[in-house]
């Protein structure tokens, strides 16, 4: 950045970048506490955002990029079933979730030799 002072850049980053999004999240909580919970609109969006992640996830599974694809599908398809239990059986905690699946694909890689 030639000719700005470090300053100046800050500035810059805290007014294009962070306070365009701040109000977006402030307003969020101002006007989602008047939102039920139980409304069908609720109940829409939660449906489209819950079948939007099974998009990616399937995606990922069966269509993978990147280091996923030297993995075989069946550990793609055990490191889900492996996470989803996870899940379950620490009281639906969605970190427990990850961190299985993703130990699954670790020591699966590891002990292909594709690490």
């Amino acid at each position: 950045m030639s000719g700005l002072s470090e300053f100046t850049a800050v500035l810059i980053v805290i007014f294009i970048g962070f306070l365009p999004n701040e109000v977006w999240r402030v307003l969020g909580v101002l006007f989602g506490r008047r939102i039920d919970e139980d409304s069908a609109g609720m109940r829409w969006v939660t449906a489209v955002a819950t079948a939007l992640l099974a998009a990616v996830v399937a995606r990922l599974v069966l269509v993978p990029s990147g280091a996923l694809v030297a993995l075989p599908l069946w550990l793609r398809v055990g490191a889900v079933a492996g996470g989803i239990a996870g899940f379950l059986a620490v009281r639906r905690s969605v970190l427990a979730g990850v961190l299985v699946a993703e130990a699954i694909l670790v020591v699966g890689a590891w002990w292909l030799g594709v690490a």
